[in-house]
């Protein structure tokens, strides 16, 4: 099964002013600094017939149109739900006195992303720690080791 990547990227450090144009595609989400930062689903996109994004209301509604050099437009970051190690060696940089666990970031719209985990020397040995105490429970739990 081919993994689905994530629609919209997370954005960090994006700041809410003019500049900085976003494209979206049909179907984003969209943030428009026009409208108060008001969210739509984009659902029409510029063309030779409009010169605009035609944005909706996520539930439906109200249409607007948002410029289509997309400055008054940003991104809306899709939530994440959970974090999965990925079946991949954690590696431990010397130098840097750290480990990286790699993981799959999954998103509230179904896609995925990879991601590092990153890990000082002292995290290492609490999650070994506690890692250790969850494995001795399920044994206990399933009977196993008495």
């Amino acid at each position: 099964m081919a993994e689905q990547s994530s629609k919209q990227l997370p954005v960090s450090g994006v700041e809410l002013g003019a500049g900085n144009p976003f494209h979206p595609r049909l179907g984003d989400l969209a943030l428009d600094l026009a409208k108060d930062g008001q969210i739509g689903v984009v659902v029409a996109l510029p063309s030779d017939t409009a010169r605009s994004y035609l944005l909706r209301l996520p539930g439906g509604g109200g249409d607007w149109r948002a410029s289509s050099d997309g400055t008054t437009l940003r991104p809306v970051a899709v939530p994440v739900t959970h974090v999965t190690p990925q079946r991949r060696d954690v590696v431990y940089d010397h130098r840097a006195q750290q480990a990286a666990l790699p993981v799959t970031v999954h998103h509230a719209d179904g896609g995925t992303s990879e991601a590092l985990l990153i890990l000082t020397p002292a995290e290492v040995e609490m999650y070994h720690l506690q890692l250790d105490q969850v494995i001795e429970r399920r044994e206990q739990a399933r009977g196993i080791g008495e």
